[in-house]
This record gives C-alpha cells, sequence and structure tokens, in this order.
C-alpha cells in the first residue's frame, strides 16, 4: 500500500497557509464566498479530488471554479463526480474538516484519518480535470487548485485552457482490404484529422497483434505522440482495436469492451435525453472473454446479456433489443437499430431543444454504423464521433473504469470434444468433476474468475482467468491450465513448467 505523499503536500500546503478567523463549509454550490480568502481552499480541493478519484479507482471527478450568479467579487469551487453528478453527500463533511485545518501539520492529520477512515488505496491512479468562469480571480485560483492536484499526485486537465490542435487519429490498417479505403477518407477528412499508416500485410500489425500482444505495433514505435490515440484493423478490417499513450509514453489499450462502454453509455444518454426512453430499450451483448470490470460498469447503466463466444451469438441476441450494442474483446462487432426502433426515430417529435438534439445525433448514428457486422471502418468512425461529442482524450475514455488484471492461456489436447460447456461457455460440464477443481482454486483468489473453453479451430483449450491483481491473474491462468493439461491425459512428467 502506497504512503501519503507527505513532502510534497507539506511543501507545496505552505504556499497556500488558511487565513485565521475564517470558517469555511462546503454546501449545495461547493465553497462560495468573496475570492480573496480562498487560495488555501482550493489547494486543499485539488488533493481532496486526487483522493476522491483514487477511492474510485481512478475515474474522473471535476472541478469548477465558479461562484455563479454571485458578483465578480466572489467566487468558489465545487467537485463533480464521474458521471456529471454532484459530489457524494457523504464528502460534503470532509472536504469541510479539510478546508478548516488551521495548520499545515493539521491538513496532513485530517487527510491521513479521511484516508485510513475510507480505507484509500494511495496506489490507485488518479485522474482530474478543471474549468474555471471569466473572473478576475479564476487564473489564480486554478493555480492553486493545480498544486494541490501535483501535490497529491494526480493527473490534472484543464479543460477551460485554450486546446491545440489535436493530434491526427494514427491509423494503422495492416495493410490489409481496409487500407485502399482509409487512403480514401484521408482525402474527406485531411491529414490534421486523420493519419494512415501502411505496414505488411498482417506483419506486427493490426488489431489481433495488438490485442494479443498489448503493445504498439513497432511500425508505430516513434510516430506515435503522448497523449495521441491510434487504432489497428485487421487484415480484412472487421476488427478494431484503439490505443494511446500517456504523458509517460506507456501503451494502454482500448479493446472491445471499452468501445462497447463508450458506445453503449453515449447511446443511453441520448434516448434518455430525447425523451423516448419509454419507448426505446438499450441493450448489451458481450461473451465470458468480456472484462469483469467493463460488465460491471455496464449493468449498472443498461441491460447486459452474455452469450457464447463467435460473432452469430452475440448479433442474434443484440437484435432482441430495440438498440442493441456488442463487441467481442477483439474489436469485433457493431450496433443494431431495429426497424421498429428505427420508424419511432424517423416520426418521433420532440418538445424541446435538448431532445430534438438528442433526436438528430440519434438519426445521424442509425446512418454512420454498418449494421452489417465487419466494418471496422465504420466502427472507427463511430468512435470517433463519440469522443468528439464527449470531448474526451484516450486517457478519460480509459477511465470509464478500470480493467481487472487478466491473462489468456491456451493448453494443447488430444481431444479438445472432451471439453463441453453450457451456461454461454461459462460452466464445464465435461470432464466430470473438471469444473468444481476450478471453482475451488478460483474461490482463493481476490476477483478471481476462470473459464474453460475448446477452441474452435485447433486442438487447443482456452483457459481465461481474473484477478484483482496481475500477478494473482497469471497464477490462477495456469493453475486452471494445469488442472486442463492434467485432465485431458497430458503426462505430468512433461507438464509444461508454467502451468505450476
Amino acid at each position: 500500500m502506497s504512503l501519503l505523499p507527505v513532502e510534497s503536500i507539506s511543501a507545496l500546503s505552505r504556499l497556500h497557509p488558511k487565513p485565521a478567523q475564517i470558517h469555511f463549509q462546503y454546501g449545495t454550490a461547493g465553497f462560495r464566498t468573496i475570492a480573496s480568502v480562498l487560495d488555501s481552499v482550493l489547494f486543499r480541493v485539488g488533493v481532496l479530488a486526487g483522493l476522491r478519484s483514487k477511492k474510485l479507482d481512478g475515474k474522473t471527478i471535476g472541478v469548477m471554479v465558479t461562484a455563479s450568479h454571485n458578483p465578480e467579487q466572489d467566487n468558489g469551487v465545487k467537485l463533480v463526480d464521474p458521471r456529471g453528478e454532484m459530489l457524494d453527500t457523504s464528502w460534503e463533511i470532509h472536504a469541510t474538516a479539510l478546508s478548516n485545518a488551521q495548520t499545515t501539520d493539521d491538513f496532513i492529520r485530517e487527510l491521513e484519518k479521511l484516508v485510513q477512515a475510507l480505507k484509500i488505496d494511495l496506489s490507485k491512479p488518479a485522474r482530474v480535470v478543471y474549468a474555471r468562469d471569466t473572473r478576475p480571480s479564476g487564473a489564480s485560483l486554478v493555480s492553486s487548485l493545480e498544486d494541490g492536484i501535483k501535490a497529491i499526485g494526480a493527473e490534472g486537465r484543464n479543460a477551460g485552457a485554450t486546446r491545440e490542435t489535436p493530434q491526427p487519429l494514427t491509423i494503422d490498417c495492416a495493410n490489409g482490404v481496409g487500407a485502399p479505403i482509409a487512403a480514401r477518407l484521408v482525402e474527406y477528412l485531411g491529414d490534421t484529422c486523420l493519419w494512415f499508416w501502411k505496414t505488411p500485410l498482417n506483419n506486427a500489425c493490426g488489431a489481433d497483434y495488438v490485442k494479443t500482444t498489448q503493445k504498439l505495433p513497432p511500425s508505430l514505435a516513434g510516430r506515435l505522440q503522448p497523449g495521441q490515440r491510434g487504432c489497428s484493423l485487421d487484415g480484412d478490417a472487421d476488427r478494431l482495436m484503439y490505443y494511446y499513450l500517456d504523458d509517460r509514453s506507456h501503451f494502454h489499450m482500448l479493446d472491445g469492451d471499452k468501445i462497447t462502454a463508450l458506445v453503449a453509455a453515449f447511446i443511453v444518454e441520448l434516448v434518455k435525453t430525447s425523451g423516448l426512453d419509454s419507448q426505446i430499450k438499450v441493450g448489451v451483448v458481450q461473451t465470458a472473454y468480456a472484462n469483469g470490470a467493463s460488465t460491471k460498469y455496464l449493468s449498472e447503466r443498461l441491460p447486459v446479456r452474455c452469450v457464447s463466444t463467435g460473432v452469430k451469438h452475440l448479433h442474434h441476441a443484440a437484435e432482441h433489443y430495440n438498440i442493441g450494442v456488442y463487441f467481442e474483446a477483439n474489436g469485433h462487432g457493431t450496433v443494431l437499430f431495429s426497424q421498429p426502433t428505427q420508424d419511432i426515430l424517423a416520426s418521433y417529435e420532440p418538445t424541446t431543444p435538448a431532445q430534438s438534439t438528442a433526436l438528430e445525433h440519434l438519426r445521424n448514428l442509425n446512418q454512420l454504423i454498418n449494421q452489417t457486422v465487419g466494418d471496422a471502418l465504420s466502427d472507427m468512425l463511430l468512435v470517433e464521433v463519440v469522443l468528439a461529442h464527449k470531448a474526451y482524450s484516450g486517457n478519460e475514455w480509459d477511465s470509464l473504469y478500470v480493467d481487472l488484471p487478466n491473462r489468456l492461456v491456451k493448453v494443447v489436447v488430444v481431444d479438445r470434444t472432451q471439453f463441453k460447456t453450457e451456461d454461454a461457455e461459462r460452466q464445464l460440464v465435461s470432464p466430470v468433476g473438471l469444473q468444481q477443481k476450478i471453482n475451488e482454486l478460483v474461490r482463493r483468489y481476490d476477483g478471481g474468475r476462470s473459464f474453460v473453453r475448446p477452441s474452435g479451430t485447433e486442438d487447443v483449450v482456452r483457459v481465461y482467468a481474473e484477478a484483482s491483481i496481475k500477478t494473482q491473474a497469471d497464477e490462477l491462468a495456469f493453475r486452471v491450465a494445469g488442472l486442463v493439461y492434467d485432465e485431458s491425459g497430458g503426462n505430468p512428467a512433461t507438464r509444461p513448467k508454467e502451468f505450476l
């Protein structure tokens, strides 16, 4: 468990001393008073926002510096939770306590009490996005806020700053059938919006390479810049995998689960805003390979169904919803609008400007999306539309939820047909007794989940495992693989060493 960065917080806190004889209170409008006394409050709010983000597994917390309708000499600050709602009321007490700590030492003690009471894992990432209104005091108060964000080690982004021209999207088409179409898209969208890169066909490139190796295609090394996102199609352009480099040039993959979360949440938002949520039901279809964190995120927002692996299963299940969203983790998928839903969108009469705008967006999405599965370029344009509408960077998209560590292992067997499954391939029914052994193993790991399924194309059995820690996910996968190897008639003397 990481420790509170006391030295960093103390050094910066001393630059923002609390004025004596003033009591601050976090209320419905956050903190709001005359701007000249708010310097220490903004610093401490920056620290608190970072802790709130860590408590929520790295989800982005918003901070707005404003006093709304108050006179110009006033200012204020309020925190915003990840879904745009007001700060959880239970945290208002903590905000008030931190703001009233008289000295830096008192402030550190309050922080330590808060971290201990709420069991905040300080090793978690923290992300804060902030902005201000046009008051003259705003610039200096934002500077104080930024010191607080820096002190707690959070990643901050000033949404109110003048934005630079966004870096072009990098497309790796694996030099397959999507390459000539992508080249034509460049002509329409311009080099500042889209950048196309050619590589040898499926040679250390493409969606499958990115998904299986979880790293940047070598041909893009040195070309993709920090903060820039890219995407890879596979050779026949039916799979799509996104990724980006963070400020430290670390690679982050945005797979089919991330695409599902981004797109489904956006469509749900549009349906609700349009006033059609009583007529149009949005649903998501996944397979057992979907990351458990994505399933949890989506299940809190809309119906989610799990089906057997294979696009044919996902597509048919998606047809049962008014709008069905599905992407396999490998990036293969689309969005389906039923015919009755298209009829509703065509005939519905909105009653407010907000409804009219949302309705127009839904109609345009219906035209943009290729509902015949297997068009990664159409899917790419869909993702870009949503990111533009939400003003999301790759990092903000990634922070919708934090993937559980996972590992996929394949075990070579003599006869894969002896392995039979049920419950959308999540439970083994044959060989008898093997599922019980797997269940016993899974119970030993925090956040553990594992399933086994025979490949449909080769004599291997695929083992998938998740756990709260990467080393445990790896260990669980290999232990289950060992069970599969032994059950398949493999010789224990020749069992692969990694199968523990």
